[in-house]
């Protein structure tokens, strides 16, 4: 590896560590282009690297987001469990789905995640835990960076397991935290607030992507050369992106994230028709 792409990788992976963190999504959405585009790697091999990167993410941030009273530890072991056994499905699958289809669906899960962008979170009125509640226990509050104490409780726990489910599925096929999906499905199907999915979101896409990136490094896909300034440069800008969040995302931050999507959706959609753009045949 040469020192320009050392220094382009990590660069690179920083900015999509700061990126996906700060949107508790960390940054696997944006290795698998990187990787893909500029270093010109084969898909799995991407994917695999990318898994470690959303590892490191996962482990930087996580202490910021609990020492903050944002991360829901009891709800988060529940629906990991969903989550593990989609990720089996995932790794099961490895190998058994071309890279064209793989390349549009990563395409369509960058749109998604752009739409959701656009459209944005629900605002939503606190709300107390109310008694008798099935899921009771589960719910939580946290002070608000401007002080303020947030209340919220979980429903439609079932729900939001499947979407659990299958985002551990594409996390192990594509590569990514998966965290795209799970924020709107805690965000829609459980209710909760914007803060505590994604710093939820965020705890549980690492311990998913251990499991996935276990499978390929036992497979001898995972290129450890390619993930040394990968992983550093995801540290370095996931503990970046962990303060965003807590001091709380602006707008602007929401309309550089939907371009970047954009702007990386292009290139997978013409990989999926095979015009292999920037991807070694």
């Amino acid at each position: 590896m040469t020192v320009v792409l050392f220094t382009v990788l990590f660069f690179g992976a920083l900015a999509a560590g700061a990126l996906g963190s700060a949107l508790g999504m960390a940054g696997g959405i944006f290795v698998v282009p990187l990787l893909t585009l500029v270093a010109h790697v084969p898909f799995p091999t991407a994917v695999a690297v990318s898994l470690v990167s959303v590892i490191a993410c996962s482990c930087a941030s996580a202490p910021r987001f609990l020492s903050a009273g944002l991360t829901n530890l009891r709800l988060a072991v529940v629906l990991e469990v969903a989550t593990t056994f989609g990720a089996l499905i995932g790794v099961l699958m490895i190998g058994g789905v071309p890279d064209s289809i793989l390349y549009g669906i990563f395409a369509a899960v960058l749109f998604v995640s752009a739409i959701q962008m656009i459209v944005g979170r629900r605002g939503r009125v606190p709300q107390p835990a109310l008694h008798g509640s099935r899921y009771q226990s589960l719910g939580g509050a946290f002070t608000d960076h401007d002080g303020s104490t947030v209340g919220y409780q979980v429903s439609r726990l079932p729900l939001g397991a499947t979407f659990m489910f299958g985002a551990g599925a594409l996390s192990a096929l594509l590569g990514i935290g998966s965290g795209v999906l799970k924020i709107p499905a805690m965000d829609a199907a459980l209710k909760l607030p914007i803060k505590v999915s994604s710093a939820t979101a965020n705890l549980m896409i690492g311990v998913t992507a251990c499991g996935a990136a276990a499978a390929y490094l036992f497979s001898g896909t995972l290129d450890l050369t390619l993930s040394a300034p990968i992983v550093l440069g995801s540290l370095a800008g996931s503990i970046l992106g962990a303060k965003i969040l807590v001091r709380a995302a602006g707008p602007s931050l929401r309309l550089v994230f939907i371009i970047v999507l954009l702007a990386l959706a292009v290139p997978m959609i013409a990989n999926a028709f095979g015009l292999n753009w920037g991807v070694s045949s």
